[in-house]
């Protein structure tokens, strides 16, 4: 899956002058024409050139406006992001804490079986995987930085607990894990949660993990039915985690127990996948330049003495 992005956006707006460039070079053209027409045979000089004026007016009119559109491109900062294989791994576990995880569709309850099911994870891992911690709820908190060290990793996650703070935040804590992953090389964040976001904004999300080459794998924990909490019934709710994981080339995950959680953290690893930004501003900027000495040298050999 290929996407693109702008680094600064708000010069797109010159892409409103390709059109008024167009209508002022065939008012001019037309201009032009009709005062060579008065004193010569135009169409007549036309045919002894051997060069059509219509296709030489078009030829030149297309290279200007490559010019320009490559020069807006290369100036609003044209990144390209694609997915290429990854020869290490770099992870942050993302828990959700949010009063919802105390459900007990899942046994003992979701975070019970999230935390169960991390853990595994982390034995699990391939030697030389780093892994950092993070819990949310309506706030993010880092319970362990990027590190190597399985031991520092399953304290950390055995020491999370349900959260008092109110809601799920899922654009904070993607922030908080992309700030994690920043001096990594293989990027990507594993996010459990029963998908109540009410807190943050996912398209945030996506766009902060996107700009950061941040790929983002989403568990939904939970069943459809639902179970019981302290404040009434809970249901799954995927619809966001799935946005998440699609739109920042991820994979979603459903775990209804803890079998499929379990395998989920073992597909999530498989996906030795990077995400890359590639910024093509430099070479669309030689491109323009190489369009302008074309036109530039067409102007003065072959068409110098046409409209």
């Amino acid at each position: 899956m290929v996407s693109i992005s702008f680094l600064y956006p708000r010069y797109l707006l010159f892409l409103f002058l390709i059109p008024v460039f167009i209508f002022i070079h065939i008012v001019s053209l037309r201009a032009a024409k009709s005062t060579a027409l008065r004193f010569a045979n135009f169409e007549a000089i036309a045919r002894i050139r051997g060069v059509d004026i219509i296709s030489k007016n078009i030829v030149i009119l297309s290279l200007s406006i490559l010019v320009i559109l490559f020069s807006i491109m290369a100036l609003s900062g044209f990144t390209l992001h694609t997915v290429i294989n990854a020869s290490s791994r770099s992870f942050v576990l993302a828990i959700d804490t949010s009063k919802s995880m105390e459900a007990n569709d899942i046994s003992p309850n979701r975070l019970g079986a999230a935390k169960a099911a991390a853990l595994n994870f982390v034995d699990n891992s391939p030697f030389g995987t780093r892994l950092g911690v993070v819990s949310f709820s309506g706030s993010a908190f880092i319970e362990q930085s990027v590190t190597n060290d399985k031991g520092l990793t399953k304290g950390a996650i055995s020491d999370i607990v349900l959260s008092d703070i109110g809601g799920t935040d899922i654009n904070e804590v993607i922030i908080t894990g992309t700030n994690l992953l920043e001096k990594e090389d293989s990027k990507a964040i594993i996010l459990l949660s029963d998908g109540q976001i009410n807190v943050g904004s996912v398209e945030d999300a996506v766009k902060y993990a996107t700009d950061n080459n941040v790929i983002v794998h989403t568990i939904a924990v939970g069943t459809e039915e639902g179970g019981e909490t302290s404040y009434g019934l809970s249901k799954l709710d995927e619809d966001s985690l799935t946005a998440l994981s699609y739109n920042t080339k991820g994979e979603f995950f459903r775990a209804r127990d803890i079998d499929e959680l379990s395998d989920s953290f073992a597909n999530a690893i498989e996906k030795t996948r990077k995400s890359v930004g590639i910024d093509l501003s430099r070479y669309l900027l030689i491109a323009s330049i190489l369009l302008f000495a074309l036109e530039y040298y067409l102007i003065n050999t072959r068409y110098r003495r046409l409209v």
